[in-house]
């Protein structure tokens, strides 16, 4: 435990019989005991609120990279926009280039004309 031995812990509680007697030993015992449970319970509680503070610490970090991360995000989204902006619009492959796109039926009728 904290380098004592059997002899060592036969001193201890030989003086503790001489210096405390026969009748206060079993009461020093009790006390010494619930001192150390108290100590254990403290600690277990110090232990759980340090592990609860770290897991927040950790949230709020994940939490900042993610938007750091989503700032990162929005920018080359707004560079995308930006350049589709000012690029020219995307011609269509399917238009002839032969005036304003017609409605399927005024081709159809077109069509039946002889002009298409």
């Amino acid at each position: 435990m904290f380098g004592l031995g059997i002899p060592e812990l036969i001193v201890i509680f030989v003086i503790a019989l001489v210096v405390f007697g026969p009748k206060k030993l079993p009461d020093l015992g009790k006390s010494i005991g619930r001192a150390m449970a108290e100590f254990k319970k403290a600690q277990q509680e110090f232990q759980e609120s340090v592990k609860s503070e770290m897991n927040e610490v950790q949230k709020t970090a994940n939490l900042d990279e993610l938007k750091k991360l989503g700032d990162l995000g929005d920018q080359s989204l707004s560079k995308e926009i930006e350049a589709s902006a000012s690029a020219e619009p995307p011609k269509d492959e399917h238009k002839t280039g032969a005036g304003p796109e017609q409605k399927p039926e005024e081709k159809k009728g077109e069509e039946a004309k002889g002009n298409g």
